[in-house]
Order: structure tokens, then C-alpha cells, then sequence
């Protein structure tokens, strides 16, 4: 359990990376036009499956190991971001400051745990 939670941590981190770099070098490009079936719901619906299954690891995780700096709101929180950013990141009107507050959000937590689950 404690390898899977690592393993999907770190992808979801990659992920959260992934939407920066899409947000900042493509949907904030002069002329951008959201391809929503061939862009946003495939991502979308991945960060969905992997949260899905990243979540309750680590809802249980820090329930029984209680990490230093992560709690389980922050679990709940992360989970909500996560599928909220997977869209936002292909939005024209997304505003810059809320996402990437969302996105230091993410990152703070995932990095965080990856760092309690090596330890």
C-alpha cells in the first residue's frame, strides 16, 4: 500500500507540473483554442482515476501514521484541487493568481507527504 502511495504521489505531482507548463505555455498563448474531447477530458479524466485511487490511500496513511505537516483536510483539499486544475489549466478565463495558488497548494501537500512517506 505504502509503495502505491509514493508511486501515485509523485505521478500526481508530475501531473500538477504538467498543468502548469499547460496553462502557462499553451491556453495563455495568443490565438489558443481549447480542444476540450482531445485535450481536457483525456487529462481530466486521468487525474479523476488517479485521485480516486490516491485519495483513500492516503486518508489512511495519515490517519495511522500521523505525518507532521499534513492532515487529513489537506487530503480532502488536494483531492478537490487536483480535479479542479486538471480543467482550469485549459481555460481561457482562468485567472492566473487562483490557479497558481492552487497549484503551490498541491504541490506543498504532495511534496510534504512524499517527503513522511521516505522517512
Amino acid at each position: 500500500m505504502e509503495q502505491r502511495l509514493i508511486q501515485l504521489t509523485q505521478v500526481l505531482l508530475d501531473k500538477t507540473r504538467a498543468a502548469m507548463d499547460q496553462y502557462l505555455t499553451e491556453t495563455k498563448k495568443e490565438g489558443y483554442e481549447v480542444d476540450f474531447y482531445g485535450q481536457v477530458k483525456p487529462f481530466a479524466d486521468e487525474i479523476r482515476s488517479l485521485t480516486e485511487e490516491w485519495k483513500p490511500l492516503a486518508l489512511k496513511w495519515v490517519e495511522n501514521n500521523r505525518p507532521k505537516y499534513v492532515h487529513l483536510p489537506q487530503i480532502n483539499d488536494t483531492f478537490d484541487n487536483l480535479n479542479f486544475i486538471a480543467v482550469f489549466a485549459f481555460q481561457l478565463d482562468t485567472r492566473e493568481k487562483r490557479f497558481t495558488e492552487m497549484i503551490k497548494s498541491i504541490d506543498y501537500v504532495l511534496s510534504t507527504l512524499l517527503e513522511r512517506l521516505h522517512s
